[in-house]
């Protein structure tokens, strides 16, 4: 498989339990090859850190190049990383989150309006 620039597109999802890494590959014959995976999102004992993870394992199967652990990614090939998690949702619905205090200045007062997630048009900002 031939690579040219930044040619990886990553897509993760973070929960509290998994973390789903999605991966388009473009090759330099204009077509593209997807790999998917799972991988815990609190592994310890095997990496420290879910999403980084799974894009090393992406590209050392993908590039048959050494990744190490303990050692920064090389970003040359990678184009785009999205990343998306419910982390944050999941701890205030279940009431486990720390507790905490909003202080927001009067030009910001709508933020404790819109910041609401059940307003009907939820990405009208």
């Amino acid at each position: 498989m031939s690579f040219e620039g930044r040619c990886f597109h990553f897509s993760i999802d973070r929960g509290g339990t998994f973390t789903d890494v999605f991966a388009e590959i473009k090759r330099t014959d204009g077509t593209s090859t997807f790999k998917v995976l799972k991988l815990l999102s609190e592994d310890p004992a095997n990496y420290p850190d879910a999403p980084r993870e799974g894009i090393r394992r992406v590209l050392a199967e993908t590039t048959w190049r050494s990744y190490p652990r303990d050692e920064p990614l090389d970003t040359s090939l990678i184009h785009s990383i999205r990343m998306g998690t419910t982390v944050a949702t999941n701890a205030l619905l279940e009431r486990q989150g720390e507790p905490c205090a909003l202080l927001v200045t009067k030009g910001f007062k709508d933020l404790l309006h819109i910041g609401n997630q059940a307003r009907p048009k939820i990405f009208d900002l």
